[in-house]
């Protein structure tokens, strides 16, 4: 196997031409960041006539939000139960209803810049990896029904074939209000609508350093000097050096892809009948939908490892041969790319927004964050510009995590922890 090293998503989308533009002096907001919520963010300042200076430090989209599994899923990154253990039922009930409002405004967006991003509403089916994981399946169900409204179907082993044409699981969950979409040609869609609005896009601007400068922040780059009335740091699971604090509070996993060769579409019918999204309940979990193309899109925590050759390499493996394992059917079809990104990852594994000192943030989208890292970068906007949304992220601190400065140095323990839990579970 020795597949392209260029994503799927990169090659499958119109190109984004972004004019180079001298680095203004001064703007009202300057945002780190050209992903999901530095886009809209800016988009939303413009609409509301602010001045706003995006600044990316490789190409609009570059990481995550071109890399990530196209998945638009409901519910967060930790189950009901923990939701409601940790926070109570009032304060759960609101962070779900905000995820999931998240979805609804993403979709709105969407058709209101008619962005063509292959969006669809096509649900979502959690697979149970052990009889045990089908059984907290069952209870997951009523909790999100009694408690949420929430209505999810279970499919027990013996009806599985259809949603799912692989016999490697225990029992389904089907989720009708999930969605996927085309996560490169969103990220271009979303940047051509905030350069429309008015935003300033500054591509392979690295930002060195922000420090306060009287009532204004200094935001020194490595093409110049700007100063902004107000700094967004929307950088997630690519946060460096020049925001120490915020680094301190994520962990950058890697999470990785790759994409098969075209499958005939009388294999592919039986393998996800319904083309859903799908995911399963393994800690080193894998996530895998097609493509409207016809071919399979897999990924996986492969390793925790931050892309690099060698990581690449060894997970590109790994992931082949679970597909394999997952749908024997595709042994002989070939894996044509394989590519990498970075998760950002808070304690509590709930994404946050709000001030770290004179600067404000949104992050911690743990793998899950198209619809929820649009959304808080559209209300850090409004914050900005004189509003005060009351979205539950907002409502959390975000702790840094002791003894850690940014280099993850505990990951491999983690995911020998998590790989011996998936053994003994």
């Amino acid at each position: 196997m020795n597949p392209s090293g260029t994503p799927y998503w990169w090659t499958t989308a119109p190109a984004l031409a972004v004019p180079e533009a001298p680095l203004p002096a001064r703007t009202d907001v300057a945002i780190v960041g050209g992903g999901y919520t530095g886009l809209a963010a800016a988009r939303e300042i413009a609409i509301r006539g602010g001045r706003v200076c995006l600044l990316e430090a490789e190409t609009v989209g570059w990481g995550a939000s071109s890399r990530n599994g196209g998945q638009v899923l409901t519910g967060l990154p930790i189950d009901a139960g923990t939701l409601i253990h940790r926070y109570g039922r009032q304060a759960a009930r609101a962070w779900f209803a905000w995820a999931l409002e998240a979805i609804d405004a993403l979709e709105r967006l969407i058709a209101d810049e008619a962005i063509d991003c292959e969006f669809v509403r096509c649900g979502h089916i959690e697979a149970a990896a052990k009889p045990s994981h089908f059984d907290a399946a069952r209870h997951e169900r009523d909790l999100l029904a009694r408690e949420f409204g929430h209505e999810v179907r279970i499919l027990p082993p013996a009806d599985a074939a259809l949603e799912l044409g692989s016999e490697g699981y225990c029992g389904l969950v089907v989720d009708d209000r999930s969605a996927r979409l085309h996560p490169a040609r969103y990220v271009r869609g979303l940047a051509r609508a905030a350069v429309r609005a008015g935003a300033g896009l500054h591509e392979r601007t690295r930002v060195r350093r922000i420090e306060p400068d009287g009532a204004a922040l200094r935001v020194e780059t490595d093409r110049g000097v700007l100063r902004a009335a107000e700094v967004i740091v929307a950088t997630n699971g690519y946060t460096g050096p020049a925001v120490p604090d915020l680094r301190r509070r994520l962990v950058a996993i890697g999470s990785y892809m790759i994409a098969t060769a075209p499958i005939p579409a009388d294999v592919a019918l039986r393998l996800i009948p319904r083309r859903r999204v799908v995911y399963d309940s393994w800690n080193l979990l894998h996530y895998f939908h097609l493509a409207p193309d016809g071919r399979l899109l897999f990924g996986g925590r492969a390793t925790f490892a931050t892309p690099s050759p060698r990581a690449l390499r060894r997970s590109a493996a790994r992931l082949h041969a679970d597909l394999v394992r997952i749908f024997p059917a595709l042994a002989g079809v070939p894996v044509e790319s394989a590519w990498g990104g970075q998760v950002g990852i808070a304690r509590d594994r709930l994404p946050h927004a709000g001030r770290l000192g004179r600067w404000h943030y949104a992050a911690g989208y743990a793998g899950q964050g198209i619809a929820p890292a649009t959304a808080l970068g559209r209300a850090l906007a409004r914050r900005l510009m004189g509003e005060a949304p009351e979205d539950p992220p907002f409502t959390l601190p975000c702790p840094a995590i002791p003894l850690y400065r940014g280099r993850p140095w505990f990951l491999p323990a983690v995911g020998a922890w998590y790989g011996l839990r998936d053994r003994l579970s």
